[in-house]
């Protein structure tokens, strides 16, 4: 577990231990527990100054297989626009609005999954920025949905919202697996669920989720809470914030 601090190491040793031991005991033929994760931290705390965290998941099976991990932000609306030149001018020409596209996603794998699913279970689980169901909200052709789609796509992924590059999931031995989630300054706030899939023989064997939470805290999240609970107040503090600024950075030129 080199890069953590040794605090961190020894308590996701122990953990690790925990859920090694824990398999063991479910092992009972008929209701056996194939896989056991957890993550070191189940909030990322947005703060003033914000540069990104990472978080490390790790777990233990019953026994030699894959892991496959797929991170999903909350699902939301995206609309896409394209501009075209119009007298000169660039303007909105066309636009499509997408539905149930996750606000983050990301994959890791123990090994490259086209190696390890076969194309129907990648599908099925959504493994891959490919695999994801994203729905256009209004009937459009598929050439244009398609097109709409992989600007969608691109988008994210120069944001940093879309991982395209697979991360690697470790393996300590047969049983133990670790593998470690960044997620960029400019994450989105909410609830994220964090999916573990074991692979055996070109398909999943067992499953968990775990639930992790990315929200704002301190004065950066009263000042989020307010804007939504009161737009109409925070709009006017805005302007008047704006205008009291400019006033004060005149003065020193009205005596020139």
């Amino acid at each position: 577990m080199n890069g953590l601090p040794g605090s961190v190491s020894k308590r996701l040793a122990l953990r690790v231990l925990i859920l090694t031991a824990g398999l063991s005991l479910w092992a009972s033929p008929a209701l056996a527990e194939a896989l056991a994760a957890d993550l070191t931290s189940h909030l990322i705390a947005i703060t003033t100054g914000f540069t990104g965290a990472s978080v490390v998941l790790f777990g233990a099976t019953d026994g030699p297989g894959d892991v496959v991990v797929a991170v999903r932000g909350p699902d939301r609306e995206m609309t896409v626009r394209r501009k075209d030149r119009v007298a000169g001018v660039w303007v909105n020409t066309e636009a499509l609005t997408f539905s149930n596209v996750p606000s983050f996603y990301a994959v890791a794998a123990s090994r490259p999954i086209e190696g390890i699913l076969s194309p129907a279970s990648v599908a099925f689980y959504r493994l891959g920025v490919a695999n994801l169901k994203l729905e256009a909200r209004t009937s459009a052709p598929p050439e244009v949905v398609a097109m709409f789609r992989a600007a969608l796509e691109r988008i994210q992924q120069q944001a940093g919202l879309f991982v395209s590059r697979i991360g690697k999931v470790d393996f300590l031995g047969e049983r133990l697996f670790r593998t470690t989630i960044a997620f960029p300054s400019n994450v989105p706030t909410g609830t994220y669920l964090v999916e573990v899939f074991l692979v055996r023989d070109n398909d999943v064997v067992s499953g968990q989720t775990t639930p992790l939470v990315v929200s704002k805290v301190g004065v950066d999240a009263a000042v989020f809470d307010f804007s939504g609970r009161q737009p109409g107040f925070y709009g006017a503090i805005a302007v008047l914030t704006a205008v009291v600024a400019g006033w004060l950075a005149s003065l020193p030129f009205r005596g020139a």
